[in-house]
């Protein structure tokens, strides 16, 4: 990505030799310094157009014209830096997330959009990327690389190929290489994850990683193809192993899977260099969001885990911008810098009173003081939901051929608050008629898997452990990653209800109870994200999460942690259109032994 500096450097120089007035100037701030760790008191800060013309004593900046806050000693630091995320998670649009996000400080992302790919290939990413270029919030992505995310063992509704990669290298704004998840696929050379990979580092931009679990001879080979960063990580000796090779450490924070409280320790304990670590979200949900905040959160959670505040922040600024070869622009409170900055009355909290944006007043006290620009996506991205025909409460019949009484099934358990899940096996009773039903008292429900893109028919049946659903049924179009339509529940007739309900209000998340709609997010964009404010959004998500728990279900997001059972390439077993997936093995296994 090309620098603007050129076009803006000697207007900058101008007003750092007080030729000209800047435009705004922060007085006697306390300077959060990413660069030396310091903190500077008595700093004020220059802006000109959108960029930082001086920092110290600006007096000589200000001209009759001149806008001037004086924070009185309240420190100022760069704007926050998600280093990796998924904007699709959050159920908003691009542009609605960013109203929500530039309140809380975020003052840039890098989005993947994979789950836009997985639905609609290039064009839907170029919809996204197209959207989030015209917004103050600075949208950098890295383009999908793992679309479908496991070949083979699943059919996602579109394909992302090589050339889709070096065409979306060359669009202004795309910074890399999306999270290279089929790591199995580079350690084998893959032709397709090798081709991904070694255009990204000749158009010279950065290749973002995924690296869940496997030995150190694959880790290495991983490292060696090109791919320098993990956000997979979940325990302190895998984050010291990948330090210790090179690896970027990116540590988690997000709705359902939390990664800080373990991963802080590398900072506090074993008290490593903190360059090569950065914050990201991953995967939020609006109540998140809206609630407890964006990447100032996971700022917030480290601190609290007793990492200082300076070095907290440095890892949401400064070095996710040395990551993505962007500092020369951003990430620190600097000369030539562009102007995104965050006013904190007290650093642990993290709650910005001031957001500053591209050089203006974007947000102040948690309300947003600019208009943003309105987007509409075309009406074909809202009619995503492509299936054969109504879905039957037959479809979910699970049938032995032998004459038994019991038999053993392999069963998906999840884990609270982990993106993982376990495979165990469980007995359970066969019915006259030779069919297998979900067992209550085992916590062992039906799990299906519908193909919502081709119209194939696709329906994969299996049984999942650990949502303890005492009747009802919920279904989903947020599927990681291909998002195929999935349905789970106690009795095939609720399923059914569910799995109709979405297809005929174009996609989104529902629970069903005593055959009726208890709660429902209408997601009618690619079946992933609203069309509403995020309030409303809010309102909806929070009414489902009361209808999880009036059906039984007692752990934390578990409409997140029901999004990622589909998702084969994180370990163990999960459930796809195709079948049952054991993901250690990267290979199709019976729901019946």
């Amino acid at each position: 990505m090309k620098s603007k500096l050129p076009k803006e450097n000697q207007r900058l120089i101008q007003v750092a030799l007080g030729e000209i007035p800047a435009d705004l100037v922060l007085q006697h701030g306390t300077l959060v310094n990413v660069i030396t760790g310091e903190l500077n008191k008595g700093v004020d800060v220059a802006i000109s157009g959108n960029r930082i013309a001086y920092v110290g004593k600006a007096d000589h900046t200000i001209g009759a014209k001149t806008k001037v806050i004086d924070l009185a000693g309240k420190y100022v630091a760069p704007g926050l830096i998600d280093g990796h995320m998924h904007v699709e998670s959050t159920m908003l649009t691009v542009t609605e997330f960013a109203r929500m996000a530039l309140t809380k400080g975020t003052t840039s992302i890098f989005m993947d959009p994979h789950e836009m790919a997985n639905v609609f290939g290039k064009e839907g990413v170029r919809l996204m990327h197209e959207e989030g270029q015209q917004l103050p919030l600075h949208v950098f992505t890295t383009f999908p690389s793992c679309v479908p995310s496991a070949e083979g063992l699943e059919d996602a509704g579109a394909r992302i190929t090589v050339e889709d990669v070096k065409d979306g290298l060359t669009w202004d704004g795309v910074a890399g290489l999306g999270e290279v998840m089929n790591f199995p696929g580079v350690i084998n050379r893959d032709p397709l994850m090798m081709g991904e990979i070694n255009a990204t580092i000749e158009a010279g931009q950065t290749v973002t990683g995924h690296f869940p679990d496997g030995t150190e001879q694959m880790l290495q080979a991983y490292l060696n193809a090109g791919v320098d960063s993990c956000h997979e990580t979940v325990t302190r000796e895998q984050a010291l192993e990948k330090l210790r090779l090179g690896m970027y450490l990116m540590i988690r924070e997000g709705s359902a899977w939390q990664d800080v409280k373990e991963l802080a320790q590398v900072i506090t304990v074993d008290q490593v260099n903190t360059d090569q670590i950065l914050l990201v979200t991953d995967d939020i949900y609006p109540q998140t969001l809206v609630e407890k905040g964006q990447i100032n959160h996971v700022v917030r959670r480290i601190i609290e885990e007793g990492v200082d505040p300076v070095t907290a922040i440095k890892l949401a600024t400064i070095n996710p911008a040395r990551y993505f070869k962007i500092a020369d622009d951003y990430g620190s409170v600097s000369p030539r810098k562009v102007a995104d900055l965050i006013i904190l009355d007290q650093l642990e909290g993290m709650e910005p009173s001031i957001v500053i944006a591209d050089g203006k007043i974007a947000a102040q006290n948690g309300k947003l003081m600019i208009d943003l620009p309105s987007y509409q996506y075309p009406d074909y991205i809202k009619q995503s939901i492509h299936v054969k025909r109504k879905i039957n409460a037959s479809d979910f019949i699970v049938k032995t051929s032998e004459k038994t009484e019991f038999v053993t099934a392999n069963v998906i358990q999840v884990i609270e608050n982990s993106a993982r899940t376990k495979r165990t096996q469980v007995n359970l009773a066969v019915g006259s008629d030779q069919t297998i039903a979900a067992d209550l008292e085992q916590d062992v429900i039906k799990l299906a898997c519908l193909d919502r893109h081709h119209q194939s028919g696709d329906i994969s049946v299996a049984f999942a452990n650990g949502f303890k659903l005492q009747r009802g049924a919920v279904a989903s179009t947020v599927a990681h990653d291909s998002h195929n339509l999935l349905v789970m529940g106690t009795n095939d007739d609720e399923m059914a209800l569910a799995a109709n309900r979405l297809i005929e209000i174009g996609g989104g998340m529902v629970v069903v109870d005593h055959n009726r709609i208890l709660a429902e997010v209408p997601l009618p964009v690619a079946g992933l994200m609203s069309d509403r404010k995020a309030e409303e959004v809010l309102e909806q998500v929070q009414k489902l999460e009361q209808a999880w728990k009036e059906i039984g279900c007692p752990i934390h997001a578990p409409f997140m942690t029901f999004s990622l059972i589909a998702l084969p390439v994180i370990p163990d077993t999960r459930i796809t259109n195709r079948g049952l997936v054991d993901v250690t093995q990267f290979k199709l296994i019976p729901v019946i032994k």
